[in-house]
């Protein structure tokens, strides 16, 4: 009798050590937080809910040889500001997605180094996150701003250099909440 206990007691014993293992080893809840200076990720699919806005379809020097307007944008994933911008940019891409060049870029590898003339962006960049400068069709600035920017003065800008109206009323809250789940039901037929 005590053999077939010892037996009995050893796999009994040894799924309680797994599992205490598991419970004492399992990583902790992934908090992400719009706020704070933390890395979280993409912040453009986090907080935007929009992930294909970086990286850019075009470069700087692509979009000004096309002759397209441009929205540059300057962010970093680990700022709160850019963070809480990053609906902006999003809403501009649903407002202007077909007439203009979105062009987001963190500033991470423009940062201390040389700048390469009109079609690099390190060029325009001012040191402050986040920031944002319009191009029209021949290249030249026409707004460059630092800071969150209104979107209504960026929306001015770009009616200015294209000659169009947003496509669709603007429709911007900078009070989502963090990590909303953005979806879109399609009917199946």
């Amino acid at each position: 009798m005590p053999g077939l206990l010892a037996r009995l007691l050893k796999p009994l014993a040894a799924l309680v050590l797994s599992a205490l293992l598991a419970l004492g080893l399992a990583p902790g809840a992934a908090d992400a937080a719009r706020d704070t200076n933390s890395y979280d990720g993409n912040i453009y699919a986090l907080y935007a809910g929009n992930g294909s806005l970086v990286p850019p379809r075009s470069t700087l020097a692509d979009a000004m040889a096309n002759h397209r307007p441009i929205v540059l944008g300057y962010f970093l994933d680990d700022s709160a500001a850019s963070k809480q911008y990053a609906v902006v940019f999003n809403e501009l891409q649903r407002l202007w997605g077909r007439s203009v060049e979105l062009i987001l870029l963190s500033t991470d590898p423009i940062q201390n180094r040389d700048t390469h003339g009109p079609t690099d962006p390190a060029s325009y960049w001012k040191g402050v996150i986040p920031q944002v400068v319009v191009f029209n069709s021949e290249g030249k600035p026409v707004l460059d701003e630092v800071g969150p920017v209104s979107i209504d003065a960026i929306n001015v800008a770009l009616t200015e250099v294209t000659g169009l109206k947003p496509q669709g009323d603007v429709k911007l809250s900078l009070s989502r909440e963090v990590n909303e789940l953005n979806s879109e039901i399609v009917a199946s037929r």
